[in-house]
């Protein structure tokens, strides 16, 4: 739910009639970046609200009947099929290019999907990029299982150079002084059964580390500009307070409004 302050950061951007020619979000930063090429400002904060306290949405009754603490069928299919619906058709019209990145359970590799349209497999693939290990089953797409994004490449500012996007704006959640810790060892306990992700999830918070510090040279260097919180943003990620959903969704409102010009700036030159 630090996504909040990513929803509020690309909904004043949105509101501002800015436009990219690509984006890629991991986790969360998929789940709900998805409803930039929707156009859909505004949609991430009222589902989220209206459904927070949902059983059918986030809660231990979901991870033990399903398997899945945000529940698979409700969270990335009748919501946006019934209840607030997706805007499929724009997603499919609007020219910008949306990747997710998702995590290959047998290599613990990093899997980039471009998702031209969001059908049902599209929604999928957004589902397993938000797949965090231990709460979430594995999903399986086209004979393979995948889960988060974050486990192997947390921050993809290096593919999304890699495949001709030089010039970046990358969105934070954490500030920029915040330094990854390593994941308890209790951890690798309910990983027994995929070793590639024990492994990873060992290395997670030294790949994270490396990759801050790979955003904050690029923008040293002019051709990155971040945007992240100030300090902490204090919510857990599975907040259910819609006070607090709102409250870190005004901090990256708020954030994005002040770094208007700048982000209009650096878009120009």
């Amino acid at each position: 739910m630090r996504g909040m302050f990513t929803a509020g950061v690309t909904d004043v951007m949105m509101e501002n009639g800015i436009s990219f020619d690509g984006i890629i979000g991991v986790s969360a930063g998929a789940a709900f970046g998805c409803n930039y090429k929707s156009a859909q400002n505004g949609r991430v904060i009222r589902y989220n609200l209206k459904y927070s306290h949902d059983k059918r949405y986030c809660s231990f009754y979901s991870l033990l009947s399903s398997g899945n603490l945000y529940n698979a069928e409700f969270c990335y299919h009748t919501l946006p099929n019934d209840l607030d619906r997706f805007d499929f058709r724009t997603y499919k019209s609007n020219p910008t290019e949306f990747f997710v990145v998702a995590t290959d359970v047998e290599t613990a590799l990093p899997v980039y999907k471009k998702l031209d349209t969001l059908d049902y497999e599209g929604l999928e693939w957004l589902r397993a990029s938000a797949s965090m290990p231990i709460v979430s089953k594995p999903v399986e797409i086209c004979g393979k299982k995948f889960l988060d994004g974050g486990i192997s490449d947390s921050i993809p500012l290096k593919y999304f150079e890699s495949i001709g996007f030089s010039k970046n704006i990358v969105v934070l959640t954490q500030p920029e002084s915040y330094s990854k810790k390593n994941a308890s060892p209790i951890l690798s306990l309910f990983l027994k059964k995929y070793p590639a992700i024990k492994n990873a999830m060992k290395n997670r918070a030294q790949m994270y580390n490396e990759e801050t510090a790979y955003v904050f040279e690029r923008k040293k260097a002019g051709q990155t500009l971040v945007i992240c919180p100030e300090k902490p943003l204090g919510i857990s990620r599975t907040e259910k307070d819609s006070g607090e959903l709102r409250r870190v969704y005004e901090i990256g409102r708020n954030l994005c409004k002040e770094k208007l010009g700048d982000i209009k700036n650096f878009l120009r030159t």
